[in-house]
C-alpha cells in the first residue's frame, strides 16, 4: 500500500475506571488502513483495557468515557464495531477456541458467517440445520468456504493446515492454537487486527514470520494495533509506539525514533531491560553428582481421525540437582509434551521418568504428595490454571495445604509479596489480575510446594521487559537458595542466555542438540540450532 491511508480507528482521551481507581488515563491515538501502531508498558499499564474500549467492551466493574471510533462509527460499551471489523488475537488463546469443537468446523462457521455475504449467506446455514434441503448452490459455497478456511491459516503461518482441520485446541501448542486464532481473525475481513502479545511462546523462527505475515497483513491495508513488550519486533513491524505506564501515555512518536532515543526515564528502562541472547551469563559450573529428574526414552503419541501420530521418538533428558536447563525449540517440536510427561501432567507411551533414581508412576494420580510436590509445573497460560471464583490468595495457599500440610496464609502471603504482588491484589478474583500479575502469582503457588525441580514454561512470554528481569532474578534467587533444579522452557535464546546453564534442543519430538549454553549458543553444530541462533542474532540486531 503506498502512503497513509485513511484513519480506520481513533481513540480520544479515554478514561477507564475501576473499583480501585483509574485504569486508563487520557490516552488518545489514531490507526490509519495499513499503519501498525504498537502499545507498549509493563504488565498492568493499560494496554489491553485500551484495546478493549476500543472493541467497545470494558473490564467487569469498569467505566468507561471519552471518544472511540472505528470505521466512521462511534464505539462505546454495548455498542461494538460492525461484525468482523475488528480482528482479535488474545494473548492466551484457548480461552477463545471451543475445547469440545474441531478447529475445522469452528473456522467453516466462521466463514460462514463473515467472508462475503453475498456469497456465504448465514440463512442457508440455519435453513441446513432446520432440515429443509440445502438451496441451489450451498455446495459451492461451502467448499468455498474451505478454501477461505485453508488460505486463512497458511496466511497465519500454519504449516500443512489440512491436518488441523480435525484436532481439538488441547491437541495444538500454545504457538498453534495463537496463529489458529489469527486465521479466525483474517476469515472476518477486519479493517483492524488487534494482536495482543502475538510472538508471545513463539520461538525466534515462528517470530520471524510472524512479523512478516502482519507486516504483509499491513500492506494489505488492513491496520495492526500491537500490544507487546517485544521492543525487537516494534522496531522491525511498527510504525508508530505509543508507551504506557498505569495508564498514562508517557512518550509517543515514530517507532524507530522513540526506540532509538527515547526522551522519558521509563521507555529508557524498557529499552535497557531487553535480554540479549549473545550474552551467556557465564561459565557454567561442573555438573552435579546425580540428576534429581530424568527422562528415560520417553516416546509420546496423540491419535487424530484414527490415525496415531508421534510427538516424542525416545527422548532422553537428565536435569542434576541445582542445574538450570533449558529446553529450546520450535512450536509444536514437544517441549511441553516432555514438562508434562515428567510432571505426571501426561502419560506417556513408553519410557520412563525416575525422581533421584526412582521410578515414577507416569500419571499424577499414581503419585504421592511428595512426589507431585517434588516436580512443579508453571504453566504458560496462567490464567488457565485458576478458578475465576475463587480469590488468588485462596488458591495459592491451598497448594501449601495439600502438599505439605501447612493450611498458614501466611507463607501464601509471604510468596506472593516475595514476586511483587501487593496486599490488595492478591485478595481479588483472577479477572482482576493482569496476564503478568497471573504468572508471578502461579509461580508463587508453585513455590510454595518447596519443589526439587521447578518446570517453567514460557513464563516470561507474556512479560515486558522489565518485568522479566523480575522474574528472572527471582528464579536465580531461587535456584541459589534451595538447591531447587529448574527446567526453562522457552523460545527466547536472551532467557536462555541469561538465565541458564545447560540447554536442550528439540525439533520434531527428537533431541538434535544439547550441551552447556556457552558452548551451544557459540558454535550450534545442529543446522536448525544454527537455524534458531541466526534467527535470534537477526532479532537482536534490531535491538
Amino acid at each position: 500500500m503506498s502512503g497513509p491511508g485513511p484513519v480506520v480507528a481513533q481513540v480520544d482521551d479515554l478514561f477507564v475506571h475501576g473499583r480501585l481507581g483509574a485504569l486508563v488515563e487520557g490516552v488518545s491515538f489514531r490507526i490509519r488502513a495499513g499503519q501498525v501502531l504498537a502499545l507498549v508498558g509493563e504488565s498492568g499499564s493499560g494496554k489491553t483495557t485500551t484495546a478493549l474500549a476500543l472493541m467497545g467492551e470494558g473490564r467487569g466493574g469498569t467505566a468507561i468515557s471519552g471518544s472511540v471510533t472505528v470505521a466512521g462509527e462511534t464505539v462505546a460499551p454495548g455498542r461494538a464495531p460492525r461484525p468482523g471489523a475488528v480482528g482479535y488475537v488474545p494473548q492466551h488463546p484457548a480461552s477463545v477456541l471451543n475445547p469440545v469443537r474441531r478447529i475445522g468446523s469452528v473456522l467453516r462457521e466462521t466463514a460462514l458467517r463473515h467472508l462475503d455475504r453475498r456469497h456465504l449467506d448465514r440463512r442457508h446455514l440455519d435453513r441446513r440445520r432446520s432440515g429443509p434441503p440445502a438451496p441451489p448452490g450451498w455446495r459451492a459455497r461451502r467448499r468455498a468456504a474451505d478454501v477461505a478456511v485453508l488460505d486463512a491459516l497458511r496466511r497465519a503461518q500454519v504449516a500443512e493446515p489440512e491436518q488441523f482441520l480435525g484436532r481439538y485446541p488441547h491437541q495444538l501448542s500454545g504457538g498453534q492454537q495463537q496463529r489458529v486464532v489469527l486465521a479466525q481473525a483474517l476469515l472476518c475481513d477486519p479493517v483492524l487486527i488487534v494482536a495482543d502479545e502475538p510472538t508471545t511462546g513463539q520461538d525466534a523462527l515462528t517470530r520471524e514470520r510472524v512479523v512478516a505475515e502482519l507486516a504483509a497483513i499491513a500492506a494489505e491495508g488492513v491496520a495492526v494495533l500491537l500490544l507487546t513488550h517485544d521492543l525487537a519486533m516494534v522496531r522491525r513491524l511498527a510504525d508508530e509506539v505509543v508507551v504506557l505506564r498505569n495508564g498514562v501515555t508517557v512518550e509517543t512518536g515514530a517507532a524507530a525514533a522513540v526506540l532509538a532515543h527515547p526522551e522519558h526515564a521509563y521507555t529508557r528502562a524498557l529499552v535497557a531491560a531487553q535480554l540479549d541472547p549473545t550474552r551467556s551469563s557465564g561459565p557454567a559450573e561442573p555438573p552435579g553428582p546425580a540428576p534429581v529428574v530424568e527422562a528415560h526414552r520417553i516416546t509420546a503419541t496423540h491419535r487424530h481421525r484414527g490415525v496415531t501420530g508421534t510427538v516424542l521418538h525416545g527422548v532422553s533428558v537428565s536435569i542434576g540437582r541445582g542445574r538450570r536447563v533449558a529446553l529450546v525449540g520450535r512450536s509444536g517440536s514437544g517441549k511441553t509434551t516432555l514438562a508434562r510427561c515428567l510432571a505426571g501432567l501426561r502419560r506417556p507411551t513408553g519410557g520412563e521418568v525416575r525422581w533421584n533414581g526412582v521410578p515414577l508412576a507416569p500419571g499424577i494420580t499414581r503419585r504421592t504428595a511428595s512426589q507431585i510436590a517434588a516436580v512443579q509445573y508453571v504453566f504458560q497460560d496462567a490464567a488457565a490454571s485458576f478458578d475465576e471464583h475463587r480469590s488468588v490468595l485462596a488458591q495459592v495457599a491451598r497448594t501449601a495445604t495439600l502438599l505439605r500440610g501447612a493450611p498458614d496464609d501466611a507463607s501464601a502471603r509471604r510468596a506472593l509479596t516475595r514476586v511483587g504482588l501487593s496486599a490488595a491484589t492478591i485478595e481479588r478474583a483472577p479477572a482482576g489480575l493482569s496476564g503478568g500479575e497471573l504468572q508471578r502469582a502461579a509461580l508463587a503457588r508453585a513455590l510454595l510446594a518447596e519443589p526439587e525441580l521447578l518446570v517453567c514454561d514460557e513464563v516470561t512470554s507474556g512479560l515486558d521487559t522489565r518485568t522479566q528481569e523480575v522474574i528472572l532474578d527471582l528464579l536465580a534467587g531461587l535456584q541459589a537458595e534451595t538447591g531447587c533444579a529448574l527446567l526453562l522452557i522457552t523460545h527466547d535464546l536472551g532467557v536462555v542466555a541469561r538465565l541458564a546453564e545447560d540447554v536442550v534442543v528439540l525439533d520434531s519430538g527428537r533431541v538434535v542438540e544439547e550441551g552447556t549454553v556457552a558452548d551451544v549458543l557459540a558454535g550450534p553444530h545442529h543446522p536448525f540450532t544454527r537455524s534458531l541462533v541466526d534467527a535470534a542474532l537477526r532479532q537482536g540486531e534490531q535491538r
